[in-house]
């Protein structure tokens, strides 16, 4: 068979057992034979038929366990030449019939195991032809033949009986296996999900929160610098802050509560651009947008990662970029493609990978299996491209 695995030694194991009650019956049947015909052996005898047979046990238990476990091939065939010649020597020590000719059927379900299926039916016919040779040299021919189909036939069902309880175990060991690898992947799979629901809430919160935050302090810092000269215009910066505070909670809530807030769900990805854009109109930035090509509905996803990437390109110009000028393209191509492009008029970066807000819109690109392109360079500003496929 194939099960090649090493076996830990068991007395007690089901295999071992038959074993044991097959040549402890065959051994009864014998010794009541013997007590029936009222024949004795010579004390000689009766010490060898007892230790060829304890040795024939232990080998066929012990030993085959360790064939079992080697997987070799020759030590399978050096365990059967042993058990047949002892199995041979006993029952021509016994000398009638063949009651101990029962000990050699469980070979026959050994090789089922031990051997593959080109070297088990030699071994098979082996075992039969010690079967059956003392019956036709000692019995008349048409006994020995009826008797002779009785053994070739229990040989065949030890054989199959063996290789079908066999290969039902394995496939029961193969089918647990596969559930444990199942049972991994599993979890394997529901950790991976967990993270990413984790990384796409981190997205959202840094995104909207940030944003909020950013266009506030710039309200607030708006107001302290004309609150001295200009107390009305410093007061509608303070409440245009607290609007959008209050705007921000609120978004944060649902994303918290939700997972799942999106400033594009209840409006079109233009209006929502465009109510982005006045909000920083309002804290003295000036942005604009323009729309080219066809509008059209996009998938749920693709419009909250446009969404967000203007977002976090806003966020940047107001708050490191220093910019006086930004400028936001939304273009429907033709090809079911759409590509937003912002670039500002800033102090720009060396370093064009950006912190986690720009790692956050690569990530959702990289989902959609968009583009993402930043160009920038000291004092010659910031522009921020992404594409998404139709």
């Amino acid at each position: 068979m194939n099960s090649r695995a090493r076996k830990s030694f068991s007395l007690f194991s089901s295999g071992n057992v038959a074993f044991v009650i097959v040549v402890c019956a065959a051994y009864l049947s014998a010794i009541t034979a013997m007590i029936y015909s009222r024949r004795s052996l010579p004390l000689w005898q009766v010490a060898v038929l007892i230790g060829a047979g304890a040795v024939y046990v232990v080998i066929g238990t012990y030993g085959f366990t360790i064939c079992r476990g080697s997987g070799s091939l020759l030590a399978a065939v050096a365990y059967f030449a042993i058990q047949l010649l002892l199995a041979g020597t006993l029952i021509q020590l016994r000398g009638s019939s063949g009651e101990l000719s029962l000990i050699l059927l469980p070979l026959a379900g050994q090789s089922a195991l031990l051997l593959p299926l080109k070297a088990m039916v030699p071994v098979c016919v082996l075992i039969y032809v010690t079967l059956v040779m003392p019956l036709l040299l000692r019995s008349r021919w048409v006994d020995a033949i009826a008797i002779a189909l009785v053994y070739g036939t229990g040989i065949v069902f030890v054989v199959v009986f063996t290789r079908v309880a066999a290969s039902e175990r394995e496939a029961r060991t193969e089918l647990a296996e596969a559930n444990q690898r199942l049972r991994e992947h599993a979890a394997q799979v529901e950790e991976l999900a967990t993270t990413k629901e984790r990384n796409r809430l981190a997205r959202e919160i840094h995104d909207s929160l940030g944003h909020y935050l950013t266009v506030v302090n710039i309200q607030i810092g708006a107001a302290q610098a004309i609150l001295a000269q200009d107390e009305p215009r410093a007061l509608d910066h303070l409440a245009k802050a607290q609007a959008l505070t209050q705007e921000g909670l609120a978004e944060v809530r649902r994303s918290v509560a939700a997972l799942r807030a999106s400033p594009t769900e209840s409006r079109p990805l233009t209006e929502a651009l465009a109510k982005l854009v006045e909000q920083w109109k309002a804290a003295g930035m000036n942005a604009h947008l323009d729309v080219a090509g066809m509008v059209r509905s996009l998938t749920p996803h693709a419009e909250l990662t446009l969404y967000r990437a203007a977002q976090e390109a806003l966020t940047n110009a107001g708050k490191h970029a220093n910019a006086t000028q930004v400028g936001i393209t939304l273009s429907y191509g033709n090809d079911d493609s759409v590509r937003l492009r912002v670039e500002d008029d800033g102090v720009g970066n060396a370093d064009s990978e950006g912190g986690f807000g720009l790692l956050g819109v690569r990530e959702r690109v990289q989902l959609l299996s968009g583009e993402m392109h930043v160009r920038t360079k000291i004092g010659g500003g910031f522009a921020l491209e992404v594409e998404l496929p139709g």
